[in-house]
């Protein structure tokens, strides 16, 4: 796969629809031609210690961020036509799919291919696990701000490129 769109959410609280963070690398042609980060106002609004926990950000910094459908249209422009890649795309096209019910969108049928399934088909039990630091690492990358949705979107783009 050389054409495609690497996607990582990070939410606020155990409802899918609270993204609070969203990172986008753009890949054409086996290169990465550009990328988007955002923080998002999240719906509902409240934040979860185990959330705040594991990215670090809280009500503080998206007191002022735009909400989904204003982040989105930015984003939809660059991705159009692109298949969608996440690890354990599961969870970040379930996010997608709320938010856009949440805010009454209607969805597009975004094509998800998963980084993490194809981690475990292609290392099998060769790796201690299948997260996504140690799958970057044997892909040859460096996830140094892991939980950040743009540094977790490029490794994810970079895994792609590599076992996709």
């Amino acid at each position: 796969m050389k054409d495609f769109a690497a996607i990582d959410f990070e939410t606020a609280n155990e409802q899918r629809s609270s993204v609070c963070s969203v990172g986008v690398v753009i890949v054409r042609g086996g290169t990465v031609v550009d990328s988007f980060y955002s923080l998002i106002h999240p719906e509902p609004e409240y934040y979860q210690w185990f959330c705040r926990q594991v990215h670090g950000l809280g009500p503080e910094d998206t007191e002022d961020a735009p909400v989904f459908p204003h982040v989105w249209e930015k984003i939809e422009q660059k991705i159009e036509g692109l298949p969608l890649v996440a690890h354990n795309s599961r969870f970040d096209e379930s996010c997608l799919k709320e938010v856009f019910r949440v805010y009454r969108m209607d969805y597009p049928d975004y094509v998800f291919h998963d980084t993490l399934a194809a981690a475990r088909r292609h290392y099998g039990k060769t790796l201690p696990d299948h997260r996504l630091h140690t799958v970057a690492a044997a892909c040859g990358y460096d996830l140094t701000q892991h939980h950040n949705a743009l540094a977790d979107a490029k490794a994810c783009a970079h895994i792609a490129l590599k076992i996709l």
